[in-house]
């Protein structure tokens, strides 16, 4: 595979429209390309668009393991069904290394070694010259270790590329009637777990009933972060008026007991992204 170039300097202020004829240009310069695709906003966005340009010389590779919800995974296929994107599901094994179990604040670093060197492998078997990210044009700033990953594997970012931010990917994929781009952001159940803490499958397990819990109960935008036997719930401001009634927070508390939790906090500052990345700033 080509080594990628990922850095983006802007020449002037292009409209989003512009932006995505760039990145439109930049797939048929490309020819074959495999996309990892989780079914995230950017990821599902860029896979459109790739299979739009380029049909089936366009592959989106889910990869799948215990840190991928099986909501996560539902979501995901019914977006690539409904939008005929060329689609395969492969399980990652990210598992069987000791530092991505140890859970490091450069985790996942480890997980998209995993993820990226399997992707690699197929792209290379099968003839695709490009492996894509969905690394969009605001990420680039953010504590992100799978970043250096990516770089080693030579994964290439063309949303960086062409200059989309988040709210540009939104409204684009909005206009493509795309059903991610109003979807909060869904990254895997290992971030929800306190650095240093270990990643095990029974703490995955725990996120993922505890975050099932606060979908059934209407909310929709939240986080379950761990700290041991602590369960944080973050929900988004907006929503938290209805998360402080008492008749709530009693349900919350003994269902968060039920699941295995011994503590269950709810956070009056709400969610936040990233919000296990405060202690690297202190």
């Amino acid at each position: 595979m080509v080594k990628p170039q990922t850095s983006y300097t802007p020449e002037k202020e292009l409209t989003p429209a512009e932006k995505e004829i760039r990145l439109r240009n930049s797939m048929r310069e490309m020819k074959q390309v495999l996309v990892a695709y989780s079914g995230g906003v950017d990821s599902a966005y860029l896979a459109l668009v790739a299979a739009q340009e380029l049909g089936a010389d366009a592959l989106c590779v889910l990869g799948v393991s215990p840190s991928v919800s099986q909501h996560q995974r539902a979501e995901a296929e019914s977006v690539a069904v409904r939008f005929g994107l060329n689609l395969r599901i492969v399980e990652t094994d990210e598992f069987s290394d000791p530092n991505y179990r140890a859970n490091p604040v450069n985790r996942c670093y480890f997980c998209k070694t995993e993820l990226y060197g399997r992707l690699a492998e197929i792209a290379q078997t099968e003839g695709y010259r490009f492996v894509l990210d969905g690394t969009n044009a605001d990420d680039t700033g953010d504590h992100r270790p799978g970043r250096q990953a990516a770089a080693e594997k030579a994964v290439r970012s063309p949303l960086v590329e062409a200059g989309l931010t988040k709210e540009e990917i939104r409204y684009l994929s909005r206009q493509q009637n795309l059903p991610t781009w109003d979807k909060p952001a869904s990254p895997c159940l290992a971030s929800r777990i306190a650095y240093g803490v270990p990643v095990t499958i029974e703490r995955l397990s725990k996120v993922e009933r505890g975050e099932a819990l606060l979908r059934r109960l209407g909310f929709r935008e939240f986080r379950v972060r761990v700290h041991g036997e602590l369960a944080r719930i973050e929900i988004a401001p907006a929503e938290l008026e209805k998360a402080l009634n008492r008749a709530t927070t009693e349900q919350l508390a003994n269902e968060f007991k039920g699941i295995g939790f011994r503590y269950v906090t709810l956070d009056l500052h709400g969610f936040r992204s990233g919000a296990l990345n405060e202690v690297l700033s202190n």
